[in-house]
């Protein structure tokens, strides 16, 4: 077992894990922040995109000790006070939430994104998207929460 400490959701964390142990194990097993999903535990997916220090990584393939010192958001984290993030509530309008399965990581993708570009083109948004495996919403509707989404943050 390993000491490992790090900053989840705004919160400071100290934890001991396996060595080889991945961030998606400890996120789910030690943390319990099940919105973390674990699909291919390959890393082409995306279902288990979080940001590490603000930038998508696929947590099922970054060992858990290279977070060692840094932040991570999980989609839990994006809420704040129990209101939805507006990246969040555009999602629900653009119907881009079918099975539910793939959005927690595709909207931390879309955060990540709107964090850089605050009103990215269609191209952009395909390219930052590319990455996340959907089988429910053929992607048009994620294209489109990510747009309602900028126009959200850019009003503030």
């Amino acid at each position: 077992m390993q000491a490992l400490t790090f900053n989840i959701n705004g919160k400071d964390v100290a934890l001991s894990i396996n060595a080889w142990d991945t961030l998606a194990n400890v996120l789910r097993r030690n943390l319990a922040l099940t919105g973390t999903k674990k699909g291919c535990e390959e890393g082409e997916c995306g279902a288990c995109t979080v940001l590490l220090e603000g930038k998508p990584v696929n947590s099922c393939i970054v060992p858990a000790a290279k977070v060692q010192g840094k932040k991570v958001v999980t989609i839990e984290g994006l809420s704040q006070k129990g209101e939805l993030h507006p990246i969040q509530e555009a999602f629900i309008e653009a119907g881009a939430v079918q099975c539910g399965f793939c959005t927690p990581g595709v909207i931390l993708s879309a955060k990540a994104l709107l964090d850089l570009d605050e009103m990215p083109g269609e191209e952009t948004i395909k390219d930052e998207l590319s990455g996340h495996l959907c089988r429910c919403t053929g992607y048009v509707q994620f294209i489109d929460a990510v747009r309602i989404a900028a126009e959200k943050l850019h009003k503030k």
